[in-house]
């Protein structure tokens, strides 16, 4: 028998390549081991065992087993591509609309809540403010009573995907405004 030794580790035995795979199967997928992790598997291996290249082996035997990834799967929501927006050529053509809530009671109808436009060409800004339980037409009345009238009709919105933006009015009222007319859902631009 050949044995490792480092200034650091323990002694730890010397494995042929021709083994690695079954000593694999020991450490990370034998019932008694409990179907490791990566980080547990390599330091089970780490113990007692060792050959050139040990923790790229065992990384590669826990990414490819069928088990571990499906334990490992990510649940959260899959990111799409990020898309380059286009530089507008005039002002208001495209916005960026957002809420900010949870804000302090204020003003004569007690408003919760700010609708915030900004302008993709100028960076100016507009904070409408509004009731966090407004709904998709309340928001829609609002912007084209104190937007739309003043800065004309946006051909691109973007937004993260709140529903008072995603709803069947909203839907709606691109339809009706022609084919340039589309909302960007993209929370990482926005």
């Amino acid at each position: 028998m050949i044995y490792h030794r480092t200034k650091h580790t323990c002694v730890r035995t010397v494995v042929d390549r021709s083994v690695i795979n079954l000593v694999l199967k020991e450490c990370h997928d034998i019932p008694f081991s409990g179907q490791l992790s990566e980080d547990r598997t390599r330091a089970k291996v780490k113990n007692c065992i060792w050959w050139p290249m040990w923790q790229k082996d065992v990384a590669e035997y826990c990414k490819n087993c069928d088990r571990f990834q499906k334990a490992n799967k990510s649940t959260g929501k899959r990111l799409g591509n990020m898309v380059k927006i286009q530089r507008p050529s005039r002002p208001w053509k495209i916005v960026h609309m957002d809420w900010v809530t949870g804000l302090p009671p204020g003003g004569e109808r007690i408003y919760h809540a700010c609708l915030v436009i900004v302008d993709r060409f100028s960076k100016t800004p507009i904070f409408l403010p509004c009731h966090k339980d407004d709904t998709a037409m309340d928001t829609a009345l609002l912007i084209w009573n104190r937007v739309v009238s003043w800065t004309g009709i946006f051909t691109n919105i973007i937004s993260d995907r709140d529903p008072k933006f995603t709803s069947a009015l909203w839907t709606n009222l691109h339809q009706s405004f022609g084919p340039k007319f589309s909302l960007y859902s993209l929370p990482p631009t926005n």
